[in-house]
């Protein structure tokens, strides 16, 4: 971290991190003597909160001959976690945090107007589908949640209904689901939403529902709104329903976005979400028409049209169901930058000006929402994440939010939505005249040679490698400044000039 607080990357060693198995009951923390918190400070780092990590280091492991690391559930198969490593790179990179750290910050936020005491909900899907999820993610400190989308028509599910996409951490970087909506009657969802809203008053209750005609819409509207809900998002994007007549379907044509957000209006004095499909080629089209049929907000994005893969023993395509499978639903971190251009897109429209945007898709951390927030959404919505990790997530994400405020001086959460929408321009109107070179840190350096490598593959043939020194040189005159080098350099040996230069100013002299 830079020391005037502007930056929040530390180089601790994300690789041990990353071997973490992010245990239940983790048995490092019982092992400490001093009695710190090893598993909770573990967890900060592999969800990117450096400074939840750091405030929760009570221990001095720099003496500890770490019988944490003894009885680490990762070494039982491997090399366990080098956890005292990790504590002492901790301790050493504890940021002297900027003379303007304020003490109190406001992460409350709202949705279509309806209060939030912070902007992370869990979005429509599994996380969300019973009274006892809920009551255990309202506990743990989620601001709301939308429900598992309601409907009256059963449900015909498959097994197994998921695959995945796996990082070399073996943790999910992309997941495909062919899961459809809820699988209780209405009657069953409604008295869970009673039950809710009974014990979690300040709770947000989002009520996902889907109709198969005008009339069915605005009944569950007219029912949810009875049972407690706070807001009705209207699904216009699941991707995997058995009727074609469904879902994304709906999502894909204005006509029928229009016809049932109006349809679910009048159903409901209650603010109203459309959550639209992300396979579309433009969706601010279908967000127009959700406006013209009384929506108060957009939802998005749903999961992506999707194949994740194909079994190359069983020759089936993933995930397989005796023998078949079909398209299915995408989401994860990999769907994350598809998810920020949709946002962008809507909030840069003009004729949106005033409709709340609840965004999701591939939000692990508090840097991917805030993401999200910075591009213009009011609140965040989470499945995948919660899947792979728990409903603990939501203390990394609100600490991690809370201390970036504090660093930045920022008193208030809704001061930054949609502060970085403008920087999205048209392509001509880039900067496409000036060249930034990148900057090796020698010192950092661990001479692996992979700048040199991809530069020399896939770049511009702008580096030199000395064998003897390990060591990188950049050529300046043929360097064009594309950062391929900075990107894939493990130890982030590799920064950016501050001063961009004019090629004119030194190449071919």
């Amino acid at each position: 971290m830079e020391k005037n607080g502007q930056k929040y990357y530390y180089r601790y060693d994300r690789s041990e991190v990353n071997k973490c198995l992010l245990c239940q009951d983790p048995a490092c923390t019982k092992a400490c003597p001093q009695k710190a918190d090893v598993g909770a400070i573990i967890q900060s780092l592999f969800f990117k909160n450096f400074l939840g990590a750091t405030k929760k280091l009570t221990c001095d492991c720099t003496y500890c001959n770490a019988p944490c690391e003894k009885v680490c559930v990762a070494g039982i198969k491997k090399a366990p976690v080098a956890i005292r490593e990790l504590m002492l790179g901790v301790k050493s990179e504890a940021p002297s945090l900027p003379a303007h750290v304020i003490e109190d910050v406001d992460l409350s936020t709202d949705i279509c107007g309806v209060p939030l005491e912070n902007p992370f909900l869990l979005s429509s899907s599994v996380v969300a589908s019973t009274y006892d999820m809920c009551k255990r993610a309202f506990e743990a400190g989620w601001a709301g949640a939308s429900f598992k989308t309601i409907c009256s028509f059963p449900q015909h599910e498959t097994s197994p209904r998921f695959s995945s996409i796996r990082e070399h951490s073996n943790t999910f970087c992309g997941f495909k689901n062919i899961e459809q909506l809820s699988d209780h009657s209405v009657e069953e969802n409604m008295q869970i939403f009673r039950q809710l809203k009974k014990e979690f008053p300040s709770k947000v209750i989002i009520a996902s529902t889907m109709g198969q005609n005008e009339k069915e819409w605005s009944e569950l509207a007219a029912k949810c709104e009875e049972s407690g809900a706070s807001v009705i998002e209207c699904n216009f994007s699941c991707p995997n329903m058995e009727s074609d007549d469904l879902g994304s379907t709906i999502g894909q044509s204005e006509e029928l976005v229009e016809r049932f957000t109006r349809a679910v209006k009048k159903g409901t004095s209650l603010p109203v979400l459309a959550k639209l499909t992300p396979n579309v080629t433009d969706m601010v089209p279908m967000a127009l028409a959700a406006k013209r049929g009384g929506a108060d907000g957009i939802a998005a994005i749903n999961t992506i049209n999707s194949i994740t893969g194909v079994d190359i023993d069983t020759l089936a395509a993933k995930p397989v169901v005796r023998g078949k499978s079909i398209v299915g639903g995408y989401s994860g971190t990999a769907v994350r930058p598809i998810a920020l251009r949709f946002i962008s897109d809507l909030s840069k429209c003009s004729e949106l000006n005033g409709m709340h945007f609840s965004g999701m898709g591939g939000i692990e951390t508090w840097r991917d929402g805030l993401e999200f927030m910075l591009l213009g959404c009011g609140s965040l919505q989470v499945t995948t994440s919660v899947m792979q990790y728990g409903y603990r997530v939501i203390e990394d994400m609100l600490d991690g939010v809370a201390e970036y405020l504090k660093c930045k001086g920022i008193s208030k959460l809704t001061d930054l939505i949609g502060a970085a929408a403008m920087t999205v321009v048209d392509h001509h109107s880039i900067e496409r005249d000036t060249v930034l070179f990148p900057v090796f840190d020698l010192d950092q350096c661990n001479g692996c040679g992979r700048c040199y490598i991809s530069c020399m593959d896939g770049g511009h043939q702008a580096i030199e490698f000395d064998p003897q020194t390990r060591r990188p040189k950049l050529l300046g005159q043929k360097c064009v400044g594309c950062h391929l080098c900075r990107l894939v350099c493990p130890e982030r040996a590799i920064n950016q000039a501050r001063t961009a230069i004019r090629p004119n100013t030194w190449r071919f002299k």
